[in-house]
């Protein structure tokens, strides 16, 4: 599949426009450091703000990814339930050939299938249910707690399952999606430079032991070269602090539309769904940092993920848009959205936003981590202390950002 990607890719990559985006994957346990199959979305949308919540209105509970502004959570973009069914989506724009209307619905199905649906091929079922036109034109990405992990293109009148246990299919084990399909319209979609942004940095994980939530987060979905071009915005580290470096910054994987970037890693064939876990950044993902989500029946989540009256937003996701500000200065014609001050971002003085919030992200990835492998070593997760980490958790994010760069609720 990634040699067919490679042979049409520079045909093609002048006649995409400005399209809203998302760069995700399917992980097989075969190319997880840890076996346990996983969900990848960084996602690209006008709606940068997003929030947690955690819903009891099917027949499974589920915890998803929802825009602040829809307060009912009726669409979700990515997210798992108590069986340790995740699901997240990538738009397509290569798979209907025809005139028939996108519904949009693409948010209202995934939440459809976290209420209802426990594996990859019940949520297989549910989609063979669709009336058709369906409306859709995206690449559905699934996993399940019996080690399940594919994708589904779907389009108006077709379904077709890409299996990432299927070598044939995944030889490495993990499938990569922006936004065209492998089955679509040869040479027409978007996201081709991201697809090739993104895979030297996943064959060089599996190479080196294999993929986890920490190496997609800091290394992929924060991922500032880009693959045409050859530019590497971190070449400009050696600008001293205060001193304005604007740059091009259009198809790297972070996109000034980047709004949030989250994994759900899943569980091993055998081991307690319970253990499923989102690791979540929300914001601009340049400018946030990675906290831990698991499902539990007391519906407990860090404030910092939730929805603020005050705010209208989560505070992370608040904190990571007024830095994103600071980086995004110049607002002359219309183009002015792809020139970022790289400055802000990351300098020889260490003092870049990247460069200082990236000791605190790992320090939230080592707690969470030792945490979790006590629990599993246990074989249940214990409420009490996932709720004081959470309150632990909160309190220095909300310290540091304010501390570091004076913002506060």
């Amino acid at each position: 599949m990634k040699k067919i990607i490679l042979s049409v890719l520079f045909s093609i990559l002048m006649g995409v426009g400005s399209i809203s985006a998302c760069t995700s994957a399917v992980i097989s346990a075969k190319a997880s450091k840890n076996g346990r199959p996983m969900l990848w979305k960084n996602r690209d949308t006008y709606a940068l703000n997003n929030k947690i919540m955690i819903f009891n209105d099917g027949k499974y509970p589920y915890v998803a990814l929802v825009n602040s502004s829809d307060k009912k959570g009726r669409s979700i973009w990515i997210g798992y339930n108590s069986k340790g069914f995740g699901i997240m989506n990538t738009v397509s724009y290569n798979l209907n050939n025809d005139t028939i209307k996108k519904t949009g619905h693409e948010g209202r199905i995934m939440k459809q299938a976290l209420q209802n649906c426990a594996t990859v091929d019940e949520f297989e079922q549910f989609l063979r249910t669709l009336p058709q036109p369906t409306g859709l034109e995206t690449n559905f990405g699934v996993i399940d707690a019996q080690g399940g992990a594919a994708y589904f293109e779907v389009g108006n009148f077709k379904i077709v399952k890409l299996d990432a246990n299927n070598p044939k299919i995944a030889p490495e084990g993990y499938i990569i999606h922006t936004n065209y399909s492998f089955t679509g319209t040869y040479g027409e979609g978007a996201g081709y430079i991201r697809y090739l942004n993104t895979e030297p940095v996943f064959e060089n994980a599996v190479r080196n032991g294999g993929l986890t939530p920490k190496s997609i987060l800091q290394d992929a979905a924060r991922n500032l070269k880009h693959s045409l071009t050859g530019t590497n915005l971190w070449s400009y580290v050696s600008i001293p602090a205060n001193h304005p470096k604007m740059v091009w910054f259009k198809d790297f994987v972070p996109r000034i539309t980047s709004a949030s970037s989250c994994v759900v890693e899943g569980v091993n064939p055998g081991q307690d769904a319970a253990f499923t876990t989102m690791w979540t950044v929300l914001g601009w993902p340049l400018a946030s940092v990675a906290v831990p989500v698991i499902l539990t029946k007391d519906n407990s989540l860090p404030k910092v993920l939730k929805y603020d009256k005050k705010l209208k937003d989560a505070p992370l996701c608040h904190f990571a848009l007024a830095l994103k500000a600071r980086c995004f200065t110049y607002h002359w014609g219309n183009s002015s959205k792809y020139y970022m001050n790289i400055n802000p971002l990351l300098n020889a003085d260490k003092t870049g936003i990247l460069q200082v919030l990236h000791p605190l992200e790992n320090q939230l990835f080592d707690q969470s981590d030792n945490m979790i492998k006590k629990w599993q070593q246990a074989g249940k997760i214990n409420n009490k202390e996932l709720k004081s980490f959470y309150d632990q958790a909160d309190r220095e994010i909300l310290d540091f950002y304010k501390n570091h760069f004076g913002l506060q609720e």
